[in-house]
């Protein structure tokens, strides 16, 4: 694969290394699913062109010259990465998340066992824990068959309202941020209370129910004081964190 670097802005090769990296963390953080999935980032400057992890490579092969780059319409872009295969569904979803709200600037879908398991109870995702608390919103799409027709878009629009994750029935998750940094640590943060619930599930005992009037005001402290800041801090931890293990994804 080219390096591409040269034939970017700065704001853009940023974005591809952070998208990388993210792809990265995930496959680290074992919530990959072989070559499925997909993340994706509002090029800097560019608010109609989307950066995609190419179809063919596996997370952590993944490299800022390897991701491509799309219009809203699923076009690969020239920009010297090469031809590069898009996962339409990939696009179909990630694509109206983009559309729907102009401050989805990254978008992280996910097939994890946990992940997929509680997509596919009734109950969908509960306050059991106060970590469970900090996803204020959480938006639901029914499951219709693979999202391969664009025309799914305007239905999962409709969903998404101002929640900055959603839970595609019998299907996976999907976590929304402003950032790249920001988005990673939603679906870390998901995928760590959805793990929770399954276990306290699994022990067939008693659930404690929290009193409404607590859950809402730890949820509203959430969204003043942590969601804001999301990833911030753990962010360059993170990418220390990958530098240690391999430097490649820069490349």
């Amino acid at each position: 694969m080219p390096d591409v670097r040269g034939r970017v802005s700065p704001e853009e090769w940023q974005a591809r290394v952070d998208l990388a990296a993210c792809c990265r963390l995930v496959d680290l953080y074992g919530m990959t699913d072989m070559l499925g999935n997909n993340v994706t980032a509002r090029v800097p400057g560019e608010p109609d062109r989307l950066l995609i992890n190419p179809l063919g490579l596996l997370y952590d092969e993944v490299t800022a010259s390897s991701v491509v780059k799309i219009d809203m319409d699923c076009n690969v872009v020239s920009d010297g990465a090469g031809a590069q295969e898009v996962n339409q569904a990939g696009f179909v979803i990630h694509g109206a998340m983009h559309k729907a709200r102009e401050d989805v600037n990254c978008v992280i879908h996910t097939h994890t066992p946990s992940g997929m398991a509680i997509s596919a109870l009734e109950c969908g995702l509960l306050p059991v824990v106060q970590n469970s608390m900090r996803f204020t919103a959480v938006a639901y799409h029914d499951f219709n068959g693979l999202s391969l027709d664009v025309a799914e878009q305007a239905v999962l629009m409709a969903a998404l309202g101002d929640a900055d994750v959603m839970i595609l029935r019998n299907h996976g998750l999907l976590a929304m941020g402003q950032t790249i940094a920001a988005a990673f640590d939603t679906i870390y943060r998901l995928e760590l209370v959805c793990k929770v619930q399954l276990a306290v599930l699994s022990t067939n005992a008693k659930m404690r129910k929290l009193p409404d009037a607590v859950i809402e005001d730890t949820k509203a402290l959430y969204k003043q004081y942590v969601i804001p800041h999301a990833g911030r801090r753990e962010w360059p931890a993170l990418l220390r964190k990958l530098d240690r293990i391999d430097r490649g994804y820069r490349d």
